[in-house]
């Protein structure tokens, strides 16, 4: 039983939502436009300020779709309404960031600074070293992220690298000296 597919999702106002055929989901709202094709065995109906997501059978696939197509369109209308923000944290001496343009510069230790552009739908806001991945797609947000922090993943000894501001980096014990 699909708890999470069950729920009807809220649709806020000045939102508007449109299924065409083939489950093509087109979210409306004040930051922008989603569109997505979703599974074509869910059925998807509106019902007034309300969208339902049902599902044919009770197969294992179809269940697990079930809960998936429910919270992509759920992610879809908060993402138009409030967007989305993942913030990474810079930790280690000499370890900077900066943003010129579109261009996120990162100082990380290397040899050379390691530059990345935004891509389309995004916005990086660098602050004394915290970095904001902005947008309204959930999963770009959260690829960009994951990208950026790939550029230098936090240690376990003392911490060094990028890591999500939420995050707790396991520690280990370095080292002791010889008596």
């Amino acid at each position: 039983m699909s708890r999470i597919g069950r729920m009807p999702i809220a649709v806020p106002a000045g939102v508007t939502v449109e299924i065409a055929e083939n489950n093509k989901v087109t979210v409306k709202g004040p930051k922008g436009t989603l569109t997505r094709v979703l599974a074509p065995e869910m059925e998807i109906k509106q019902e007034g300020a309300e969208i339902i997501v049902s599902r044919p059978n009770d197969l294992k696939k179809m269940k697990s779709l079930h809960g998936l197509t429910r919270t992509l369109i759920h992610n879809m209308v908060v993402g138009v309404t409030e967007g989305y923000a993942k913030k990474l944290e810079i930790n280690g001496v000499g370890y900077r960031a900066s943003k010129s343009g579109k261009k996120l510069t990162l100082n990380l230790g290397y040899s050379h600074p390691v530059e990345m552009v935004d891509p389309e739908g995004i916005e990086t806001v660098v602050e004394n070293n915290i970095i904001t991945v902005k947008g309204i797609d959930k999963e770009k947000v959260g690829q960009f992220a994951a990208q950026i922090r790939d550029k230098r993943r936090p240690e376990p000894y003392k911490g060094k690298g990028i890591k999500y501001a939420d995050e707790t980096i396991r520690r280990k014990v370095g080292k002791t000296g010889k008596k």
